[in-house]
């Protein structure tokens, strides 16, 4: 069966990084953009990562521009602004596609494992709907991810446990990160 470990990602200064090398961590992987609503995200994540580096946790961070073009930026900029503006620590990877005919394997087969299943209830809820809706036309049957700051809870064996999308109250998944350490 396939798990992450399987995966080789670019880190953001174009190394290639087997994710084998995670192995045994239970590890949160994102797709976050600089310039989006969810950008906040970025301080409770690092909160949880302050927080539960030291039992063996780790967040993959991979910055990706095909929403409404929300991370314009190199990947040194990019670094810049997390760092500087929230002071991100967990490891940052180079700028990828999600979606669509260049999407990164590892966010195919995440997606594969744990498909959308909905912003859920609510108004603002329904207009991100709408909008990914839009956006994600042009992908087709490659539209993976919806949105910036969908996140893949990973456990110690490679497998994916959770996936939650970016209206996902930020304590229901650090909850979830302490259930699987």
């Amino acid at each position: 069966m396939k798990t992450v470990y399987d995966f080789t990602v670019r880190d953001r200064k174009g190394n290639e990084v087997a994710l084998r090398e995670y192995a045994g961590k239970v590890l949160l992987i994102v797709n976050t953009a600089t310039g989006c609503g969810f950008t906040p995200h970025y301080e409770p994540l690092e909160g949880m990562y302050k927080e539960f580096k030291a039992q063996g946790f780790e967040i993959l961070d991979f910055p990706c521009n095909q929403f409404a073009n929300q991370a314009p930026g190199s990947e040194d900029e990019i670094h810049e602004f997390c760092t500087l503006k929230f002071g991100t620590e967990f490891p940052q990877f180079a700028k990828i596609d999600v979606n669509g005919e260049n999407a990164d394997p590892l966010f195919a087969f995440l997606a594969t494992e744990k498909p959308f299943a909905g912003f859920g209830k609510g108004l603002k809820n329904a207009a991100l709907n709408k909008f990914t809706e839009m956006n994600n036309k042009k992908f087709g049957d490659k539209a993976y991810i919806k949105w910036n700051f969908t996140k893949f809870l990973i456990g110690r064996e490679g497998n994916v446990i959770a996936r939650f999308e970016p209206t996902t109250d930020m304590k229901d998944v650090r909850e979830a990160v302490a259930a699987a350490l």
